[in-house]
């Protein structure tokens, strides 16, 4: 049963490294929006796992709570953004994909091998999975830095906290119910003000590309 288990994690975590090397090679940002989404399905899925196996009943509402923001507010509210923008433009990167892709697969191997030592010490059902976590939140930051656009930058940031929540499903059962709730209102603030610093750079600029954010520093 606890081996069908581990497997049914692990294909989650799979899930959530596909669906980051999704969208570190998507270009349009509707679609990014989906990817996000689903990829917080699969945390859904892998918390609810967990809370299955180890009668830890708080990741329940953990999962309730990731469901509720990640998977249908926080999409939402970024199409009201894009909408309210009128984005229509593909999303523009610093670097080619291919290059990013081959970068991605360099990340993926070093996560594994710094994780590798880690797990060996964790007794959870699902340390597996920590090099596959770390990989996630590592491609995430890739993807963060390497967009020139506001809104891909964004949602790269939330994919960050999605890596850092199942690395802490995989490795510890999950965090007190109280810092989840922090994080989770932290994380909707923070899309609150990214959606106002979106409109004013775009009442400024006319664009969402943050490298106009560059002739601040000149004037």
């Amino acid at each position: 049963m606890n081996a069908l288990i581990s497997q049914l994690v692990n294909l989650f975590a799979a899930v959530m490294l596909i669906l980051a090397f999704a969208m570190l090679s998507q270009r349009r940002v509707i679609t990014l929006i989906h990817l996000f989404a689903m990829q917080g399905l699969a945390v859904v899925g892998a918390t609810t796992v967990v809370a299955y196996v180890t009668h830890q009943h708080h990741l329940y509402y953990s999962a309730l709570l990731t469901l509720v923001l990640k998977v249908f507010l926080i999409p939402f509210l970024l199409h009201r953004v894009i909408d309210r923008l009128n984005v229509k433009w593909d999303i523009e990167t610093l670097f080619n994909i291919p290059t990013q892709m081959i970068v991605g697969i360099g990340l993926v191997i070093f996560a594994f091998n710094v994780s590798l030592p880690i797990a060996r010490f964790s007794e959870t059902i699902s340390r597996g999975t920590l090099g596959i976590a770390l990989a996630c939140l590592l491609l995430s930051f890739l993807m963060m830095i390497t967009r020139a656009k506001a809104v891909p930058q964004v949602v790269g940031f939330l994919a960050m906290e999605n890596a850092l929540f199942f690395a802490a499903t995989s490795a510890t059962y999950g965090m007190p119910m109280v810092v989840e709730l922090g994080i989770a209102l932290d994380v909707l603030v923070g899309i609150l003000i990214m959606g106002v610093f979106m409109f004013q750079i775009r009442e400024q600029f006319e664009s969402l590309d943050i490298r106009h954010l560059e002739k601040l520093k000149e004037d």
